[in-house]
């Protein structure tokens, strides 16, 4: 070989490893940014069944009733079940799969017993679709939504959930103040929030969830003036 050709040899050489050394590093940075995400994800949403928990705690050791200790050790099976949830999520991001049979209704009320909800009013309408996902995961997405419209809309607030007519799926909407049309996008970005103190997890946790399901999840206003999702399931 003679040594111009050694001298391309070892160009190349060394270009294919400054590439794969970039590569390496992206694919790590993606790693970092997933498992970041994911520790927000997991403290965001442990908030709720630990401050339940603290609450009925106060309340056992000042009346010691058995029913306060059972409040708790539900708060905390909550905390473990969303645990491996997000588990799942994080390893299952953009593919649930089929999952099982969920119905909306007793979903959506479960998901409500997780939230501080003050005087705040949920109301479900008598028909709700039955959906197929990881019925755990999609508590936590009412979760999500039931706290972002008691913290924006107030804690007189009333939540409907129903049917969409169009088309299969689902909605959840309430009568606060609603989002300007300009900002609708970004309230699914991680970190994106309006309210002090706030993380701004909460919808894109909601929005994570519906795409791991296949879903297509869109915001508009209510009738009454406040916040609409709409959630399309496709069967």
């Amino acid at each position: 070989m003679t040594l111009l050709g050694e001298a391309l040899t070892g160009a190349l050489t060394r270009i294919e490893r400054s590439k794969l050394l970039r590569d390496r590093e992206r694919e790590l940075q993606k790693q970092n940014d997933r498992l970041e995400k994911f520790a927000s994800i997991v403290s965001h949403d442990l908030r709720n069944p630990l401050s339940v928990a603290r609450g009925y705690i106060e309340l056992a050791e000042e009346k010691g009733e058995k029913e306060y200790f059972e409040k708790i050790n539900s708060a905390l099976n909550r905390m473990e079940g969303l645990i491996e949830d997000l588990l799942v999520l994080s390893k299952a991001r953009d593919n649930i799969g089929d999952g099982t049979e969920c119905p909306l209704n007793e979903i959506a009320r479960e998901g409500w017993t997780y939230v501080e909800t003050g005087d705040a009013n949920l109301q479900i309408a008598d028909e709700t679709p039955l959906v197929y996902g990881e019925c755990n995961l999609l508590t936590e997405l009412f979760e999500n939504l039931f706290r972002n419209a008691v913290e924006h809309g107030g804690e007189d607030v009333t939540v409907n959930v129903g049917k969409l007519d169009r088309t299969d799926g689902f909605y959840v909407e309430d009568n606060g103040t609603g989002i300007p049309p300009e900002k609708r996008e970004d309230v699914f970005e991680y970190g994106y929030t309006t309210n002090q103190g706030g993380t701004g997890f909460g919808l894109a946790i909601v929005a994570d969830i519906a795409n791991a399901h296949g879903w297509s999840i869109s915001l508009t206003a209510s009738s009454e003036g406040g916040t609409r999702f709409e959630f399309e399931t496709g069967a």
